[in-house]
């Protein structure tokens, strides 16, 4: 009986060990997707400043109408 009771306490901390490298590992990934996410988001908004040419992301145009 003592013995029976010794491996289940054994197979319960197997299982709760596994459990928590499955939490572990579903942290990593959810931190990894939010960083991803929000140098998307970073990308994204510089590419709409330059679009618009704001914080003058752009260098100017200079066209000269009168030529030789």
């Amino acid at each position: 009986m003592v013995e029976n009771n010794k491996k289940i306490e054994e197979a319960q901390q197997r299982l709760a060990e596994e459990q928590l490298k499955l939490v572990e590992e579903q942290r990593k990934m959810l931190e990894e997707r939010q960083r991803m996410e929000e140098e998307e988001k970073r990308r994204s908004k510089k590419d709409q400043e330059i679009i618009l040419n704001k914080k003058n992301a752009r260098p100017k145009l200079s066209f000269s109408l009168g030529g030789k």
